[in-house]
């Protein structure tokens, strides 16, 4: 029996640096709405939901013919949130989407929720893309990964890693080496994500701001999925402009 798979799009309406990100307006839609129709057209999932605190959020998605579960306010991360709505879904896989990337591509969704069916040891899975230019490389926004053999996730950085030692211009590294870029994208075995928000915010988690660290210092791996696809993720005006002069063009 094929396992049921569930997207769940976690939007928040408070935003330090865009407060209702989630409702911005890019080209006659929400936000939201763009990552859903995106998410909608991925294969492997059953059903999508947005999981949100928020009223205004909950209006608009029923309108375009979403579905909602609401949230407490008091939750804090998107996983955590996912979390929340999965503890009433029937579901054995559960894709955390992040609400903030319209131009999510549904093959990479695809890609990535593949590797739990493939496999039934893997709890969870993200992809990772190699990273084409130093700009990238040095910018603490794109979370770097190295991966062992088996492309399992061995750490996650805001630095870059690794650091070529005998190198030293950072400008020709992406040529020498082959970095990736994390991209915000897990699909859960449900049961591990119910259990994994449970666990304490962890030290390096603190330390970097990036939760998959605390499934990291648990013990636990994470399946790294190569993809060619790209995310674009809106965190503050500038890129709420790039994306709206992107979709003009």
């Amino acid at each position: 029996m094929v396992p049921k798979v569930i997207g769940i799009i976690p939007a928040r309406y408070a935003s330090k640096r865009l407060p209702g990100k989630p409702l911005l307006d890019v080209a006659g839609k929400p936000i939201i709405q763009h990552v859903f129709e995106r998410a909608r057209q991925a294969k492997l999932m059953t059903d999508v939901l947005v999981a949100t605190d928020d009223e205004h959020i909950s209006k608009v998605v029923s309108a375009f013919g979403g579905k909602v579960v609401m949230t407490p306010t008091s939750i804090q991360s998107g996983s955590d949130r996912a979390a929340y709505a999965a503890k009433s879904l029937d579901a054995e896989i559960v894709v955390n989407i992040q609400g903030d990337e319209p131009f999510i591509n549904p093959e990479m969704i695809d890609e990535t929720v593949q590797a739990l069916l493939d496999d039934d040891q893997i709890e969870v899975s993200t992809p990772v893309r190699r990273i084409a230019s130093s700009e990238e490389l040095s910018n603490p926004s794109v979370v770097k990964v190295v991966l062992d053999e088996n492309e399992y996730g061995l750490y996650f950085s805001r630095a870059v890693i690794p650091f070529l030692r005998m190198m030293q211009d950072r400008r020709d590294w992406v040529e020498q080496h082959q970095f990736y870029k994390h991209i915000g994208l897990y699909v859960f075995r449900r049961k591990f994500l119910l259990t994994f928000t449970q666990w304490d915010r962890s030290p390096l988690e603190q330390a970097e701001l990036l939760e998959q660290l605390r499934i990291l210092e648990h013990g636990h791996r994470i399946k790294c999925v190569l993809t060619e696809h790209d995310a674009f993720s809106i965190d503050t005006p500038e890129d709420l402009e790039s994306l709206r002069k992107k979709m003009r063009s």
